[in-house]
């Protein structure tokens, strides 16, 4: 059983900045890839951005160069810092831990991003 735990969502002005936490617990040994996804209001769900157990980094062309993704695996734990945030960055934000073969999801946390 694995179990993923987001938080940090919340209402921010644009240009402002969040950061998202997500806590993974129990069997996760073996754990790859983190990935934060999103999806927005009447979109589909599209990834933002990506993580290797090595460190390894994959972004969104739309958030390159204002969200960071880090890794602390001591604490089980990835990051997503969110900087200059758009009113279009607006979404649910869900969290995935890759241990092959299977890919687990948390219950995701919402941002919204007013103009």
């Amino acid at each position: 059983q694995v179990h993923l735990v987001e938080s940090g969502g919340g209402l921010v002005q644009a240009g402002g900045s969040l950061r998202l936490s997500c806590a993974a617990s129990g069997s996760i040994s073996g754990a790859n890839a983190m990935t934060w996804y999103r999806q927005a209001p009447g979109k589909q769900r599209e990834l933002v951005a990506s993580i290797t157990n090595g460190g390894s980094t994959n972004y969104a062309d739309s958030v390159k160069g204002r969200f960071t993704i880090s890794r602390d695996n001591a604490k089980n734990t990835v990051y997503l810092q969110m900087n200059s945030l758009k009113p279009e960055d607006t979404a649910v934000y869900y969290c995935t831990i890759s241990i092959a073969p299977r890919v687990y999801w948390g219950q995701g946390t919402r941002v919204t991003v007013s103009s």
